[in-house]
């Protein structure tokens, strides 16, 4: 299960997209996972499976805070524990169990770690400002027809934005992309890495984190105020992305606007989405099996860590990167 994605904590849903009515079923990694809130409100995640008939539970319904098998209706509790079999009132329930995936609800999304029935070892880590009471939080969910790596360079990629977003976020670099010098700052996070440029020797406003495996948060510079633009790369399988496009802000925070940053937001990635749709292979290749320059250092950055960590093959141990500098400095030659 969770091919070439495991053991990782993602995010995979918006919290606003759980509720204690419906199921909802999202698949990873081509691991198909039901969500649903307990009878407590908390969000719970299973193996989509159910453990009579292999059944879709995302199909069924919610009962007493367990999710119901559309097929026989038998019930599963958030710890996978089948609490009841129509039928059979002799049913020996305590060895009827489900798959559970480890399941967290922070920061106005609903995380899951890629591995089952597990313990994850560490906790989802999101940016400090999504926590602050007054902040809203809101987005959406679109689908690419690419393999995540080739989308989630594509979020830590500098750049292209005059190119591919000269009318939008990249507006302000038009003019200078002809005959100026771009240099990349990488600074080393335990969550990943902090990022931003300068364009002939002059710092540019805004930054970027990557936040290891799949997640990019642009921060937008606007005095006063906060605005962070979040996007979750979710692998659903080899050929298709799930993007989670997710803003958070201090100001306009009523949801009667969430229409317009959702509406501002889905542009922009639209903007990308042929470009990225087209790349060949579909999966990003090797570092070396692609021309780069010096300004590809996020990217380049990012296919060691993918080859070393997730890539590779499971029964191999697994290693960060090491050795000398992989990236350029600001202001390096």
């Amino acid at each position: 299960m969770f091919k070439d994605f495991a053991n990782v904590w993602t995010p995979v849903a918006l919290s606003e997209e759980l509720t204690d009515r419906a199921p909802l079923g999202v698949r990873v990694a081509g691991t198909p996972v039901v969500l649903f809130r307990d009878k407590d409100g908390k969000a719970s995640a299973l193996l989509d499976q159910c453990p009579h008939r292999g059944v879709a539970l995302s199909l069924g319904k919610i009962k007493n805070g367990c999710v119901e098998c559309p097929f026989h209706g038998w019930q599963l509790n958030s710890a996978g524990q089948v609490c009841h079999v129509p039928w059979n009132p002799d049913a020996k329930l305590s060895t009827l169990r489900g798959v559970t995936i480890p399941v967290r609800e922070l920061g106005g999304q609903v995380w899951i770690y890629t591995a089952p029935n597990a313990t994850p070892p560490t906790e989802p880590e999101v940016h400090e400002a999504l926590l602050r009471p007054g902040v809203r939080i809101s987005g959406s969910r679109i689908e690419w027809k690419s393999h995540w790596t080739r989308v989630m360079e594509n979020m830590l990629d500098w750049p292209h934005l005059p190119f591919v977003h000269r009318g939008t976020i990249g507006k302000a670099m038009v003019a200078r992309s002809a005959g100026g010098r771009m240099d990349v700052a990488w600074e080393d996070r335990p969550w990943g890495a902090h990022t931003y440029i300068q364009i002939d020797g002059k710092r540019e406003p805004g930054s970027l984190d990557f936040r290891w495996p799949n997640q990019m948060n642009l921060h937008i510079p606007i005095p006063g105020k906060l605005m962070i633009m979040l996007v979750a790369c979710v692998p659903i399988d080899n050929e298709r992305t799930t993007m989670l496009l997710t803003m958070a802000r201090d100001f306009m925070t009523s949801r009667m606007f969430d229409w317009f940053f959702n509406r501002s937001n889905a542009r922009i990635a639209a903007e990308d989405q042929a470009i990225v749709e087209s790349s060949f292979p579909i999966e990003i290749p090797p570092p070396g099996e692609e021309k780069s320059v010096r300004t590809d250092g996020p990217t380049l950055m990012f296919r060691k860590r993918y080859f070393a960590e997730l890539r590779r093959p499971q029964d191999e141990t697994r290693r960060a990167p090491s050795g000398g500098p992989l990236l350029p400095v600001v202001g390096s030659a």
